[in-house]
């Protein structure tokens, strides 16, 4: 393997990492009953598209980091998204996206999520609703899974994170998941007592979730 194929493989490997270190902290503060939104974007793609409220705080940590987990569930549970670089650095916490795309029937979270994805094409927004506890995962402009908090077969969450950072549909169906149903643009994956809702086709603008017609605000 070259020099360069070798970076390239580490660096795959921890997006991979950040990814997994990000969707634990989501179902955390999805259990804890409060909302948030990560954003995971490179710093050059992000710079002039968000303003803090507070003092930030300097870090050289990263988030995969011994204990940089907790600190940064804590940040995430203030008013305001965190946002990370692939790398896991910490880039904001309390940050006010100022690119948002109005999704109708919801909230300016998801407005926020919906607008960085879509205005960045490689960044990643997690959002975790307060109202539902669920974990919506975004991706140029609209979400690509949706989750519970439920725990998940790692080898099958490492398939997730994988098709999370690589957007290649057949790691989803290398897991061995059960398929409970396909709808248009959705498959929906039972694992145990959870269950995954992956968006088969990344281009078309999300207008259905769970098949629930309830409303959220976030």
């Amino acid at each position: 393997m070259s020099p360069q194929a070798t970076m390239e493989t580490q660096a795959q490997g921890q997006e991979e990492k950040v990814m997994d270190a990000v969707l634990n902290i989501a179902k955390n503060i999805s259990r804890s009953g409060e909302g948030s939104l990560i954003i995971i974007a490179e710093r050059k793609d992000v710079e002039g598209l968000y303003e803090t409220h507070y003092p930030q705080i300097k870090s050289d940590s990263l988030l995969t980091e011994q204990g940089m987990n907790v600190v940064v569930e804590k940040l995430a549970t203030i008013d305001g998204s965190v946002i990370i670089t692939p790398k896991g650095e910490l880039v904001a916490f309390g940050a006010r996206v100022l690119k948002s795309t109005t999704l109708p029937g919801f909230g300016t979270r998801h407005a926020a999520a919906a607008g960085i994805t879509e205005s960045i094409p490689q960044a990643a927004a997690v959002l975790i609703s307060e109202e539902s506890s669920l974990i919506k995962i975004f991706q140029k402009g609209s979400i690509v899974i949706e989750m519970d908090s439920a725990e998940i077969n790692p080898n099958a969450m490492d398939k997730v994170i994988a098709f999370l950072t690589r957007n290649d549909m057949a790691l989803i169906v290398a897991t061995g998941l059960s398929l409970a149903v396909q709808v248009p643009y959705y498959y929906i994956f039972l694992v145990g007592g959870s269950y995954l809702i992956v968006k088969a086709i990344f281009e078309v603008t999300s207008s259905v979730l769970t098949g629930s017609s309830e409303k959220e605000k976030a």
